[in-house]
Order: structure tokens, then C-alpha cells, then sequence
């Protein structure tokens, strides 16, 4: 370290930050701070000091080693205390990074990992955390990972902590209760005894939860102050509009995004009369699947929604309408579909129609791009193509069979990929002919259920499909059984010893040593 800070110290300043920059904050202050006066000086900038954050990453979450740990509670944070605006903090570290000293200026608070027993303890009224902080805090982002009581107790401690940030700290302005809103343990449901919740200081919140009710709830004025809410729905059920004030104007609320992860069904009688009471929205996201006897495209975008919205700077959208073909006698065309927007002149979309006459369905796809979710359900071989970087987890449905250049096409457009779920029954044509393998380099999550073994045989075979280590496979047995010709064959043997986890959907008959030594690495579920 001696050796390293006398180069360092040859350095102009300004290319020493340059460097420094792209270190993580406590890295730089752990090499550094106390190496000598001009470094001491220039890493104990606010640049290095206001925003830390105690993990190996916020994609890892894992805790820093010990060694740092103590010399920052012992030593570093100490001396920066009144320099620290912000913590990202994971439970291990959590309590003694926050009892090591006092933070006068800290105001923004991200709690990750938590066990939800845990989270009730630190928001119960005692807790030292609201003790020390309560009249400091102005951001929290709250990150539970894990419960060890029953679904119905998730929910009720969901909505005490919710209840008691609000009613402890006086001077909120941001709360995000799902960084990850992937996971059902930040879903929160208000019920039919909703609590009594109030702020005039709320201005980003950030939720999961179970319904349009539950939605309404938190859009009835009680946040009057509120310019950007995101909101995830993950049922469909239909709101009891009788306990719901859903005409009250938000003229403050500036940025709204809603994003329903099951088929939403009150597109007209609830969603657009919520929007039309946004009338100063500045950016809208809206991202669903809509199960209707319409067809949402651009001319019913611009009708209901932007002839309402004259502020509306930018609008993000991913929608579907999934048609019944019995409610529909001339279905339109993708160019049809692609001229609504014509007087959609600062955006790029993309439309895509889809025939599913097995499923008694017509999808019309409809989506802004560049594509933002991380995301992309329904994928079938009328695929427009494209990049989608920001994408890791998608699936493939068709009536139609999926061949080589289809997969191909996949990994090209989504070329970070890792979760893929493939679902078609129809057996490829073309599967015995001789082609380029194919790569996946950063696929986890594969399932290949309810599909033709073609496609199973597609993923394993090593002369088709190179798969990286540590791949979860999801399986039906039976067409297990017969790519690997009874858990013999050589050419799907070398992808099968990259299976870290194994879930067969039907229990097998035969012993499990066979399965075992085909997958020696894999874990079976």
C-alpha cells in the first residue's frame, strides 16, 4: 500500500479522481484515508464520503469482510461521520455500522436482506433505529428477503412497517418498498380496514402490492404532496369502488408508473377514469397485459389517455391485448396496427400481432422503444427483432415450431439473457440437420415444460447449444428421459453436468443414482 500511494501521490489531482471514481466509495477510504495529508484531504471529498454502501454489491448483497468492517467502525466512519448523507446497509453489519457513531447529516437509509421478522423489530417503536433517527431520515428503501411465518403474517408485517414509517418519521419524502420487485415479500394489501395513513411530506413512493384497491388506496389524496409514485399489481382482482375515493384530482402528481404482473382487466372502467385524474403527469409508464374485447393501439392511446395529459413529456409503454378470435370477425394487420401511431412523432414503436387459433386468442403487442423492462413475455416466431439489453429473464410461445435460426435470432437479441422459459408443443422440422452452435453465456434458468422434447433435446445436445455452469433446469421427466436415452446418452451428457439444480415435475420411477450419475453437479428437486 506504501509503494501504491507514493504513485498515486505523483499524480495531478484531477487525474487521481479520475481514477478514484471508478473505485466503490469504501474501497478508496479503507486503501487511503489516513495514508498521508493530500489523500487524507482529497478521499475524504463528499465525492468518497456522502453515499456508501456496506455490501459487495446491490446486485450481491453480500457483507464486506471483517477486517474492513472493523477498521470502519473503529476508525473511518468516525471521522467522516458528519460527511455521510447516505447508507446501503445489509443485516450482518447493519447494527453495528449504525451504533459505531453518530451520522448528524445522514438522511437517506437503505436496509437490504432483511429477514421480515427482523424488519418488525427495527421498525417496532423501541427499536433504536427509530429512536436515533426518526426526525432525520427523509429517504428509506426497505429490502426484505426472507419470512419465517405464514403468507398472511408477511402481509401483516408488511403493513405495520409501512404503517410505522409513516407515523415515526415526520419528514419523509422517498420511500421505496420493493428495490426488487420481483420478490412477494414486499406486497402489501390494506384490506377492507385500510390503516389511516397520512403525509404532507411523501413525494416518491415506491410499492408492491396485491390489487387496483389497494391502489386506488394510496391515490386517494392521503399523500397530497406526492409527484412520482411506481406501483406494481400482482392480482387481478376488482376493486370495491363503494370505500374508494377515486375522483379526487392529484395536480402535483408529476411521473406515474404501473406495472401489472396478471392480466388486467379494468382498463376502461378503472384505470383510464385514475389517469384522467393526472392531468399534470409529466411521464407515464404503463406496462400490462389486457384481457378485453378491444384492441388498445395508438388511436385508443391517444383518445383516452394523451388527449387528456397536454403536459405529458414521456410515455413509456408495454402493452398486449389478448383477443378472443369469437369476439372478433376482421382482425387487423400488423401495418394496420403500426399506422395508429403515426402521429406518435417523438417515439419509436413497435407493433406485433399474433394468431394463437389452439388458444382461441389474437395478441396485439404493442411496445415503446428503446425497451426499459428487464423482461419480455410471449416471444413467438413473428418476433420484430432487436436489441434488448436491459432484458435477462424471457419466454418463447408459439403454435407454430421454433427452429435453429429462431434461437439464433434470441440470443442475438438478448444477448444477457438468463432466464428462458419455452413453452410449444410443435415438434421442429429441421431438427436433424447439421448447424452452428449456439451460445447462452449468461442463461441460470431454463424451463422446457408442457413443449416438445425437441426443444429439451435442442438445449442439451453440445453440438446444438453451448450452456454455461450452474444452469437451474426445470423438466418434464418423461421427455428428460428420452433426449438422454434413458440417462445414457454421450451427446447430452457434457451440457447435463453443467445442471446445478434439477426440478422434475414427475417423480420418477426408477432409482435415483442413474439420474445422479448423469447430473453428478446438479442438486434434484
Amino acid at each position: 500500500m506504501e509503494s501504491l500511494s507514493i504513485q498515486l501521490n505523483d499524480l495531478p489531482n484531477e487525474i487521481l479522481l479520475i481514477i478514484l471514481k471508478k473505485l466503490p466509495n469504501i474501497d478508496v477510504l479503507y486503501s487511503l484515508i489516513g495514508v498521508n495529508k493530500r489523500l487524507d484531504t482529497i478521499v475524504q471529498d463528499s465525492i468518497f464520503t456522502r453515499y456508501l454502501t456496506f455490501m459487495t454489491s446491490c446486485n450481491d448483497l453480500s457483507p464486506i469482510a471483517e477486517p474492513i468492517l472493523n477498521q470502519f467502525c473503529a476508525e473511518i466512519l468516525p471521522k467522516i461521520r458528519h460527511k455521510i448523507l447516505w447508507l446501503n446497509l445489509e443485516p450482518s453489519s447493519m447494527d453495528r455500522i449504525l451504533l459505531s457513531t453518530n451520522y448528524p447529516n445522514l438522511c437517506g437509509l437503505a436496509l437490504y436482506n432483511l429477514i421480515s421478522e427482523r424488519a418488525r423489530e427495527l421498525f417496532s417503536n423501541k427499536s433504536y433505529l427509530i429512536r436515533i433517527f426518526k426526525n432525520q431520515l427523509s429517504s428509506i428503501v426497505i429490502h426484505i428477503n426472507k419470512c419465517q411465518e405464514s403468507t398472511s403474517s408477511i402481509k401483516d408485517t408488511n403493513i405495520f412497517i409501512f404503517t410505522q414509517i409513516f407515523t415515526m418519521f415526520k419528514n419523509l419524502q422517498y420511500l421505496n418498498f420493493s428495490p426488487f420487485n420481483g420478490s412477494n415479500y414486499h406486497r402489501l394489501t390494506f384490506g377492507v380496514s385500510p390503516p389511516n395513513i397520512l403525509s404532507s411530506t411523501l413525494l416518491q413512493l415506491r410499492v408492491v402490492i396485491d390489487s387496483y384497491e389497494d391502489c386506488l388506496y394510496l391515490l386517494d389524496g392521503r399523500f397530497n404532496q406526492l409527484n412520482t409514485i411506481y406501483v406494481t399489481i400482482c392480482l387481478s382482482k376488482v376493486p370495491t369502488l363503494s370505500v374508494i375515493n377515486n375522483k379526487k384530482k392529484l395536480p402535483n402528481l408529476k411521473c406515474f408508473q404501473l406495472t401489472h404482473r396478471s392480466i388486467l382487466s379494468v382498463y376502461n372502467n378503472i384505470l383510464i377514469p385514475l389517469l384522467h385524474r393526472m392531468s399534470n403527469l409529466e411521464e407515464l409508464g404503463l406496462y400490462f397485459d389486457s384481457f378485453n374485447a378491444e384492441i388498445i393501439d395508438g388511436y385508443n392511446l391517444e383518445e383516452n389517455i394523451l388527449n387528456h395529459m397536454t403536459k405529458l413529456k414521456n410515455f413509456q409503454f408495454n402493452i398486449r391485448s389478448i383477443i378472443p378470435f369469437n369476439n372478433q370477425v376482421n382482425l387487423p394487420s400488423n401495418n394496420a396496427i403500426q399506422n395508429t401511431f403515426k402521429n406518435f412523432k417523438n417515439s419509436k414503436i413497435i407493433s406485433c400481432i399474433d394468431c394463437l387459433p389452439k388458444e382461441n386468442q389474437f395478441h396485439c403487442h404493442i411496445y415503446s422503444y428503446p425497451y426499459e423492462l428487464i423482461y419480455y413475455n410471449y416471444i413467438t416466431n413473428n418476433f420484430r427483432g432487436g436489441l434488448f439489453k436491459h432484458v435477462y429473464k424471457i419466454s418463447l410461445v408459439d403454435e407454430l415450431p421454433f427452429e435453429h435460426e429462431f434461437f439464433l435470432q434470441i440470443t442475438k437479441s438478448f444477448p444477457f439473457v438468463s432466464e428462458l422459459r419455452i413453452h410449444n408443443q410443435e415438434p421442429q422440422k429441421n431438427n436433424k440437420q447439421q448447424y452452428s452452435i449456439i451460445e447462452y453465456p449468461h442463461l441460470t434458468k431454463l424451463a422446457i415444460v408442457q413443449s416438445h422434447e425437441n426443444y429439451l433435446e435442442q438445449f442439451l445436445n453440445n453440438s446444438k447449444m453451448y450452456l454455461s455452469n450452474n444452469i437451474y433446469l426445470f423438466v418434464d421427466y418423461n421427455s428428460l428421459q428420452r433426449v438422454t436415452d434413458n440417462f445414457t446418452s454421450d451427446t447430452t451428457r457434457m451440457n447435463c453436468t453443467k445442471i446445478k439444480c434439477l426440478n422434475i415435475n414427475i417423480q420418477p420411477e426408477l432409482s435415483l443414482d442413474l439420474i445422479k450419475d448423469y447430473f453428478p453437479h446438479a442438486e434434484l428437486r
